[in-house]
C-alpha cells in the first residue's frame, strides 16, 4: 500500500503542475479530467495527490 500512495501521489503532484507549467498545451492523459470543467478537474487531481499522502502516510512505517 506504501508504494500505491507513492505512485498515487507522484501522479496527483504531475497533474497539479502540468497545467501550471504551461496552460497552453492539453495533455492526451489528462483530457478526460477536463470534461468535467476545471472546478470538478482540480478537484480530482487534488483528491488523488490526498489520497496518495494519506495512504503513503499512514503505511509509511509499516513493512
Amino acid at each position: 500500500m506504501k508504494e500505491l500512495g507513492l505512485g498515487l501521489l507522484i501522479i496527483g503532484l504531475i497533474s497539479l503542475a502540468l497545467p501550471l507549467i504551461n496552460p497552453n498545451v492539453q495533455y492526451v492523459f489528462l483530457k478526460w479530467i477536463n470534461n468535467w470543467g476545471p472546478a470538478v478537474a482540480w478537484g480530482i487531481r487534488g483528491g488523488v495527490t490526498l489520497l496518495g499522502l494519506a495512504l503513503w502516510l499512514g503505511f509509511k512505517n509499516r513493512d
